[in-house]
């Protein structure tokens, strides 16, 4: 018996924070405003209009959406906001940028509701491997909003973590 093994990493205290589970289900889309402008570049706001007044939105139904605009053109503020306006009623969610920035968007939603009295004096994980592609933003916002109340942070798995932080004495 004395060759018996012992899980030490299931018996710890150790909290395991998998940011993967914060992933939003649903499909993203990019939408590029210059579909809407005179030979991709030109905006001539009744045109423009006419063109959103006639574009089908129902097809962006619970849809998360990055709104930008791929040619260079100068656009004036309220194109986008004009756009959103239509995307309103029928996309889950819209930001200004790139399909990256609408993932950041989405995690940052997610961390700024997270209940804090689980982690208050804890040690935690960040748990590195996923499945799912997690912006590397979302680990230095999960850090600004765990660190001011765990007792340390580290990075990776239990078995080969990276320490990030620990609480002064």
């Amino acid at each position: 018996m004395a060759d018996t093994i012992v899980n030490r990493v299931a018996k710890s205290s150790l909290i395991t924070f998998d940011l993967e589970k914060l992933y939003q289900i649903g499909t993203r889309k990019a939408l590029d405003l210059s579909q809407w402008l005179d030979h991709g570049i030109i905006l001539r706001e009744k045109d423009f209009r006419t063109k959103l007044n006639d574009h089908d939105w129902k097809v962006y139904q619970d849809q998360l959406i990055a709104l930008s605009c791929s040619s260079d053109a100068v656009l004036p503020a309220w194109a986008s906001l004009l756009v959103t306006t239509y995307l309103q009623p029928y996309a889950r969610k819209v930001v200004m940028g790139t399909l990256a920035d609408l993932e950041i968007q989405l995690f940052s939603d997610k961390i700024k509701n997270i209940d804090l009295k689980p982690f208050k004096d804890k040690s935690v994980i960040i748990k590195g491997c996923s499945d799912k592609t997690v912006p590397e933003d979302a680990y230095v916002q999960l850090i600004t909003k765990l660190q001011p109340v765990v007792k340390s942070l580290f990075y990776g798995e239990a078995c080969s973590s990276v320490p990030l932080f620990k609480k002064k004495k």
